[in-house]
């Protein structure tokens, strides 16, 4: 009996129906209703047509639906001379958690960010969900990315609009 290996590849634009149910199931993941399905499928067309932005899906095996989605962004850095990556979102669903999508999805990744000659992957996540933080660290994330002997922190601020 053969072992069952999940497999992620980067969506095509064609796929970005996918792409957007999957967000939206994050979304309502996180308790919330906002924004809408049609406001993510129309930034889902227009990002994955841009040489910034990256979907990646993922699927527990090769005869089964995507299950997991990850959001990479792309932007030059003045302190590297090189891109950067911002894994932005990375979503399971919870039929396929620990089932290697998730592994799958920050492998592939990392994997694109080094294709596109990156000196550096960041992302941020809850500091209370514990799985996404083990499944980090186990693939060599941690709070130290510039290198520096103190922890990294994310910060952010709401701007209001008139």
């Amino acid at each position: 009996m053969s072992a069952t290996i999940a497999r992620a590849w980067k969506a095509q634009p064609h796929e970005a129906e996918t792409v957007a149910a999957l967000l939206v199931a994050f979304r309502d993941h996180n308790g919330s209703a906002w924004p809408s399905e049609n406001s993510f499928l129309a930034s889902v067309e227009r990002l994955i047509e841009t040489i910034d932005t990256e979907f990646l899906l993922a699927s527990a095996d090769d005869d089964s639906p995507p299950s997991g989605v990850c959001q990479l962004r792309f932007r030059h850095s003045v302190w590297t001379a090189t891109p950067d990556c911002w894994l932005e979102d990375l979503f399971v669903d919870a039929t396929a958690r620990r089932g290697g999508v998730g592994h799958a999805l920050v492998d592939l990744a990392i994997a694109r960010a080094t294709e596109r000659g990156c000196r550096r992957i960041e992302l941020d996540t809850h500091e209370e969900n514990a799985p996404a933080l083990a499944l980090y660290h186990r693939m060599g994330f941690s709070e130290r990315s510039k290198s520096d002997p103190v922890r990294d922190l994310f910060l952010g601020r709401p701007i209001e609009q008139p």
